[in-house]
């Protein structure tokens, strides 16, 4: 009896490694992928972010302003009907699955993911479930999400989906904004919960083989409907459909429990210390998510490298979306950017891909606002985002022995010594007009 017993609890604890270890190799490239391309688009990017003459932010909205175009059905109060209408509308000619790709993979981004069905209910792909899906389109024959994963799979991207599985403006069952007093029902919920949103999601797993999928949950309001007990269910869905497919936090935002694969921040939230699982930031270029006609606040692409520069020093990653508009192109300010990203990444990338954080204190920047990465071939990585005092890089190598220093982005060999408090110091170039405000310095142990 002892002996079973024994041999009972060895069995349980090296399946426990062994899961542990197929769940490390299953989210081992999101943790190296570090920079990923989200898309918002659907009916809403046909409106273009307003309405009636009326644009999005406008202060007659309930709850505030928001520029946040991919809501304008509610924040305007667009009758359903009406809204439903621009099916009629969406048509979206120049979309082109492989252009999109291209210009993520030339950025440097390592995966991308799309908009499936966000709160409006509307379905990119032609859907068993609804009918309110491409399928009754005029663009109706055309497989957008087929197409952009074969894209993906062309240009070496994983790709995944995001699906809104709380809020539903369409289903009579699913979440509205807070702000309308019109909560479903728990009853409500579950009909809406088994007849759309659990079979839809079966479906894009079934097919088109994700590699991740993308859940939206952020405030308390959640906790109601998405419990413990549904969390648990949709996760069951999908782990039982399929082995590689990762599920990030927001699955559930303020209680995702230890299934899910990676922790989502909130929007354009960038944490400033490490987190108990892999994890990512999703953020914008500009104030919206989806396609605003009306929105010039562009950030520069020098603004966010240094998120992703920042994100990826403490081991996470920077998912940065852009909203295609109704014929389905990418704006070309958003073009700009992610060209202007993808130029700094080409002689830089080494610092930022296939990295980790530094997990414990043998090497310390000393020098203000600069960020370390590592890699297992002992090189340290030092992203300087201000000149130092006197063009010298101070960092605590606590004794370790250097072999040499270069700027990355050109392999320019770096003087380098010990100071007197026994620190590594290194003499940068001095900055020139045209140089790029984030120095890569590559350090050898």
């Amino acid at each position: 009896m002892q002996k079973t017993l024994i041999t009972l609890l060895v069995s349980i604890l090296v399946f426990g490694q062994s899961q542990a270890q197929l769940s490390d190799e299953k989210v081992a490239w999101f943790k190296d992928a570090k920079f990923g391309m989200f898309v918002h688009w659907g009916l809403y990017s046909i409106l273009g972010g307003t309405y009636q003459n009326r644009t999005l932010p406008d202060a007659t909205m309930p709850n505030g302003k928001s520029w946040y175009a991919e809501w304008i059905q509610a924040r305007l109060e667009v009758p359903q009907a009406e809204y439903r209408a621009l099916t009629t509308q969406f048509n979206p000619t120049k979309f082109n699955a492989d252009a999109w790709i291209k210009e993520a993979h030339n950025a440097g981004m390592k995966y991308f993911v799309i908009t499936a069905k966000h709160h409006d209910g509307f379905a990119l792909w032609d859907s068993k479930v609804s009918t309110y899906d491409i399928g009754n389109t005029p663009f109706k024959g055309r497989d957008i999400l087929g197409e952009l994963a074969a894209a993906c799979k062309k240009y070496g991207l994983k790709f995944g989906f995001y699906y809104s599985h709380w809020h539903d403006w369409e289903h009579a069952g699913g979440a509205k904004p807070y702000w309308t007093k019109d909560q479903p029902s728990q009853e409500e919920f579950e009909k809406y919960w088994q007849t759309k949103s659990l079979p839809q999601v079966k479906e894009l797993i079934t097919k088109y083989n994700p590699d991740l999928l993308w859940f939206d949950t952020w405030d308390d309001e959640a906790e109601s409907l998405i419990t413990p007990k549904r969390r648990d269910e949709l996760i069951k869905v999908i782990r039982g459909l399929s082995n590689k497919c990762l599920i990030n936090g927001r699955i559930a935002m303020h209680n995702p429990g230890d299934q899910v694969d990676f922790l989502e921040m909130m929007d354009n939230v960038y944490p400033k210390s490490l987190q108990a699982k892999p994890w990512q930031t999703p953020a914008t270029m500009q104030h919206t998510w989806g396609f605003h006609s009306k929105d010039f606040n562009w950030k520069p692409s020098d603004q966010m490298l240094r998120y992703l520069v920042s994100n990826a020093s403490k081991g996470g990653n920077y998912l940065l979306n852009v909203g295609p508009d109704s014929k389905g192109e990418i704006p070309l300010p958003a073009v700009q950017r992610l060209r202007e990203m993808g130029a700094w990444l080409l002689t830089n990338g080494e610092s930022v891909f296939n990295t980790q954080h530094i997990s414990d204190s043998s090497v310390v920047a000393i020098s203000p606002n600069v960020y370390l990465t590592v890699r297992p071939n002992k090189a340290v990585y030092a992203g300087v985002f201000e000149q130092p005092v006197d063009n010298k890089l101070i960092i605590d190598v606590k004794g370790k022995k250097v072999i040499n220093c270069s700027l990355l982005e050109t392999g320019m060999p770096l003087s380098h010594t010990t100071n007197s408090n026994g620190q590594l110091e290194i003499t940068l170039p001095s900055p020139q007009k045209y140089d790029s405000s984030i120095k890569e310095v590559k350090i050898v142990f």
